[in-house]
């Protein structure tokens, strides 16, 4: 067992910062809306035997598709995004370099033998990341915050911020503190003058441990020069989108999860039609489906998430991109998006 990859609880001023904040309350961090992790009180051994009996589709028979892209050589003039399965991402906007969430050790969990990612979804590491403006992590469950690949990516990285509490970790794992800034909901922090980051609610959870919300979870409001971009993170479905939307909107790109839900969960995390609504209430000129197509969290075939969004946006006429893993999207010219997920069957080009 590797503790120390479990991290640190907060403790001394941040432990002090956390308990003045509005949204924690009797030990732990609330969600604006009434949550339960399993509201249906489905028992837990129900819930693993569902796990334990999955059917083979919940993972890829084969390799799946994707590009080895240099990410230092990218065009620097052309604002783009490359995604590395699940939720990370890099983006790159006027010289700014940015990532979020990155998990390059190859698993979404501490233990070697569980949360293996695809064959072909892995085949980037830290050492391949150019040098980074900004490091953004959304929460600390082990799908997001990957111990491994944060020691590797902190050298290169001027500055981190994350979701509150979360830096109870970075600095146990020998983060130095003044790269750490750690937000609160609402909370905005300018990186430099034209790069300003706002932590924003989500729906979800937090916790690497058996104790949950101790640290905070959020969503993420990025203006990069002019863009404007929603950082998802994991979050169920609720009217915070659009509240942030009005607030906020309307986005240039909108990362939003439609992977992992189960019916037994459905507060936690997003049924892929949900995806949708949310990137409508956020006024998002296109969305990223993302938090798919790299590790087994559920129980749904690997590709169900994505083939049951894209029919939705594309019955409502909603403009999308799902690139490959590790393809260069440059999100400001005509994509030509490629079924890629159908390659065990057939393939399908749109022009979009």
């Amino acid at each position: 067992m590797n503790i120390r990859s479990f991290g640190r609880s907060p403790r001394g001023e941040r432990l002090a910062r956390i308990r003045s904040t509005e949204n924690y309350r009797n030990g732990s961090f609330q969600n604006v809306e009434p949550t339960e992790v399993n509201p249906g009180n489905v028992s837990i051994f129900r819930i693993l035997k569902g796990m334990l009996s999955r059917p083979s589709s919940v993972r890829p028979s084969t390799e799946i598709p994707n590009v080895r892209s240099d990410l230092k050589e990218l065009d620097r003039e052309r604002p783009a995004l490359v995604w590395f399965g699940h939720s990370s991402y890099f983006l790159q906007v006027d010289g700014f370099k940015i990532l979020v969430d990155p998990v390059f050790s190859g698993n979404a969990s501490p233990f070697r033998l569980f949360g293996k990612a695809f064959e072909g979804s892995d085949h980037f590491n830290a050492e391949d990341l150019p040098e980074l403006d900004l490091l953004i992590l959304t929460h600390d469950h082990y799908d997001h915050l990957d111990w491994p690949s944060i020691k590797k990516l902190v050298p290169k990285t001027g500055s981190v911020v994350a979701s509150l509490g979360v830096g109870a970790h970075l600095e146990y794992w020998g983060v130095e503190k003044g790269k750490i800034t750690e937000l609160s909901w609402w909370q905005d922090h300018s990186v430099n003058e034209h790069l300003k980051i706002t932590a924003t609610p989500s729906r979800h959870f937090s916790g690497r441990g058996f104790q949950r919300g101790k640290t905070l979870w959020s969503s993420f409001v990025l203006r990069v020069n002019g863009y404007k971009f929603f950082l998802g993170g994991d979050s169920g479905y609720d009217k915070r989108f659009s509240e942030i939307g009005k607030r906020f909107g309307p986005f240039d790109l909108a990362f939003l999860e439609c992977g992992q839900y189960n019916k037994y969960w459905p507060q936690i995390h997003m049924f892929p039609e949900q995806t949708l609504m949310a990137g409508k209430d956020l006024q998002a000129k296109q969305i990223i489906p993302v938090h798919w197509g790299k590790f087994v969290l559920s129980t749904h075939p690997w590709n169900e998430p994505i083939r049951r969004f894209t029919s939705a946006a594309e019955n409502e006429g909603f403009s999308y991109a799902a690139p490959k893993i590790g393809e260069p999207c440059y999100f400001q010219e005509k994509y030509y998006q490629q079924d890629w997920w159908e390659f065990e069957t057939k393939t399908t080009d749109h022009g979009r």
